[in-house]
């Protein structure tokens, strides 16, 4: 019989009834039992009664199994959003957001410690790349999200620190376990990954064929020019690449490209920008989510924009013909708002 950890935050519904029944004679009636118990009942999966009714299956479990989903240290809250600091095994920790909606709550999580593409205004940019995160380490800010913070959350936004797209085969299988019925049953159309442009990415993301995910691009650019400089992917994936994935991405008839455009004044906030931007995202079924640049450590020589400058942009793209959403700042009196998640380094002892 195998000792390899069983990894219970990494498998869906149908792939631990397999690996039950491999490992130990059992299927779809236990783990239907130790998924509820996870992911409904915030049980330890040994307290299951159908687990506790097999001595055998009891031991076995309590031997191979692996839930692990980190150790919050830290959470601070203000006008209903959250940051909770999680550390993992290796004494990494990172940021996660829970966030307040009008009828739910949307969980912000993190894909990597660290990030290696080097965004102009981006926090977690500035620690540099870590390590990516394993698939229980994903899904396991959500159940955390759930289950210390509120289990209205019905959104997850793989929005937090880290490229999703560049931990691809993990992201891919965190969704497919986070969207599991019989586990934390979010559905499709309420998960949203984000990506800074990675075209390979997005075109095995498009193979998939899930319509109803939702995909965000930071675009914060509309000619490569002054994005080469915001951020340094683009160089690697001009804007044409990363157009041209983009219109080969399946979406769904009431579903729209969401392209985050965080605005920096005097950078790229001129009513020529907002004609260049109409001119580029004219050929998708796209929409622009206006976000306004929020500064944390003031080492990049930007300012956020106040609310004049931010409507304004928002009139010149509207006059261009695009469809511009603008999202509120949400957090950032908690370091929690976008571009400025980032993790504490672990001590020595902590290692």
């Amino acid at each position: 019989m195998t000792t390899d950890p069983l990894p219970i935050l990494e498998l869906t519904y149908p792939e631990l009834a397999t690996e039950l029944g491999r490992r130990y004679g059992r299927g779809a009636y236990h783990a239907a039992a130790i998924m509820a118990a996870v992911y409904r009942q915030g049980l330890d999966p040994l307290q299951a009664p159908e687990v506790q009714s097999s001595r055998r299956l009891a031991a076995a479990l309590a031997r191979d199994m692996a839930v692990d989903p980190g150790t919050v240290v830290d959470a601070r809250s203000s006008d209903g959003v959250v940051k909770f600091l999680t550390r993992l095994w290796d004494g990494e920790t990172i940021e996660s957001v829970v966030l307040p909606m009008a009828t739910h709550l949307t969980v912000c999580v993190s894909t990597q410690v660290g990030c290696r593409m080097g965004c102009r205004f981006c926090e977690t940019a500035r620690m540099g790349w870590r390590r990516n995160l394993r698939v229980a380490e994903i899904v396991g800010q959500v159940v955390t999200a759930r289950r210390h913070f509120g289990d209205g959350v019905r959104n997850v936004v793989f929005m937090g620190m880290g490229e999703p797209l560049d931990n691809f085969d993990n992201v891919v299988q965190a969704v497919r376990v986070i969207t599991d019925q019989r586990g934390l049953d979010v559905a499709m159309r309420r998960v949203t990954i984000s990506t800074c442009g990675l075209d390979e990415g997005i075109r095995r993301l498009a193979g998939l064929r899930w319509p109803h995910l939702r995909l965000a691009v930071s675009l914060n650019a509309p000619n490569d020019r002054l994005r080469d400089i915001l951020m340094p992917i683009n160089r690697r994936v001009p804007l044409k690449r990363l157009m041209a994935a983009l219109d080969a991405f399946p979406l769904a008839k009431d579903s729209a490209l969401m392209m985050a455009y965080v605005l920096v004044p005097g950078v790229n906030d001129g009513p020529e920008h907002a004609r260049q931007i109409a001119a580029l995202l004219a050929p998708l079924k796209a929409r622009i989510n206006l976000i306004g640049f929020n500064p944390l450590s003031g080492e990049n020589g930007y300012r956020a924009p106040d609310e004049a400058e931010i409507d304004a942009f928002g009139r010149h793209l509207a006059d261009a013909g695009v469809f511009v959403c603008r999202r509120r700042t949400k957090g950032q009196d908690l370091a929690a708002a976008c571009g400025q998640l980032r993790s504490q380094r672990p001590s020595a002892a902590a290692r």
